[in-house]
């Protein structure tokens, strides 16, 4: 059975200058370390929203882009036809609604004198009310072909990072085709996979521990959890957002995911204490008046601390810093 540790006061033996810790039995919480990938909250990928070729393309691959920039410019002589197209449409049916307008309010001030048959007058109501038609029918024309100008602006819908350019200059392109992709800035996530077993301990205590690779360790208590497992492997899908604009976090790179999954004995000791060389882990285990060095089986890391398999046992005494006891046990 393993182990626990509790770290005494160092001390230092009457006849030995060598600081030393003993081991005790102690339960200690385990960790489940997992591979965490970095991911963007926010990431698109921009698409052309009408016809034409490319005029200008504003930034490339890499570049920053703030929020609502040009991102690059489509052919609009197409577009600005329509428009005028349709103005010219919209100025007509105003015309024209004038004009009927004009002829109710006249028949309506002669039918009640008799001046005019029912039937004039209906016909009179009814082209008033398709005139009116027509000027909302025109108006809308107008501010479709505007729209449709605007998509030969294209912008960033949000400020971030271009990753990919889908298109050249000079290119045609269609309704629909991609582009350029980016990703936000603003919101990072890590996305980890949990394997089924440990899924309700990670429910039970709910706090992730996020390790990056430059050292900065995340604490972490607001995730979301996929009820649904994955076709292979059986595992749920775990996301875990940083700390808003935390913006020095690459896409794609690696990170280590760790949660507690029960509590149990097991032998800790400071990462000071282990000595390491090539394949050789070991500890400096007195014996007598000596520090012998002693091989030992590691597990994981744990903060400052490492875990022992297999090689220690409660009661032993080690050199709390073994490169300390390795220096000194050379000096004659």
């Amino acid at each position: 059975m393993l182990l626990g540790l509790s770290l005494s006061s160092a001390v230092v033996a009457a006849d030995s200058p060598i600081a030393s810790l003993t081991v005790n039995d102690a339960p200690k919480e385990r960790y489940l370390t997992l591979d965490a990938t970095i991911e963007p909250v926010m990431a698109a990928t921009v698409s052309a929203q009408t016809s034409g070729r490319i005029l200008s393309i504003n930034y490339d691959v890499n570049d920053r882009v703030p929020a609502n920039a040009s991102l690059l410019r489509i052919t609009s002589t197409e577009q600005g036809a329509s428009l005028a197209a349709a103005e010219a449409e919209y100025a007509r049916a105003l015309a024209l609604n004038t004009d009927a307008q004009a002829q109710l309010k006249r028949y309506s001030e002669l039918f009640p004198q008799g001046a005019i048959s029912k039937g004039d007058m209906d016909r009179i109501t009814a082209q008033a009310k398709s005139a009116q038609g027509a000027v909302k029918a025109a108006k809308a024309q107008v501010e479709k072909a505007r729209e449709s100008v605007a998509y030969t602006q294209v912008y960033a819908p949000f400020s971030g990072i271009v990753t990919q350019r889908h298109v050249e200059i000079g290119e045609a392109v269609a309704p629909g085709q991609a582009l350029l992709s980016g990703y936000s800035l603003d919101q990072m996530r890590a996305v980890l996979m949990v394997p089924q077993q440990y899924l309700r301990a990670l429910k039970n205590n709910p706090q992730i521990e996020i390790a990056l690779d430059d050292g900065r360790r995340f604490e972490l208590n607001d995730f979301q959890v996929f009820n649904f497992a994955s076709g292979v492997g059986h595992n749920f899908e775990v996301r875990v957002p940083f700390p808003d604009k935390t913006r020095d976090l690459a896409p794609s790179t690696m990170a280590k995911a760790s949660f507690v999954i029960d509590k149990r004995p097991m032998v800790l000791i400071p990462q000071s204490a282990l000595y390491t060389q090539n394949e050789l882990s070991a500890v400096y285990l007195k014996q007598g008046d000596d520090f012998l060095l002693t091989q030992v089986r590691v597990g994981e890391k744990q903060g400052d601390q490492v875990v022992i398999l297999a090689g220690l046992k409660a009661g032993d005494e080690i050199a709390l810093n073994a490169y300390d006891a390795l220096l000194k046990q050379r000096t004659p």
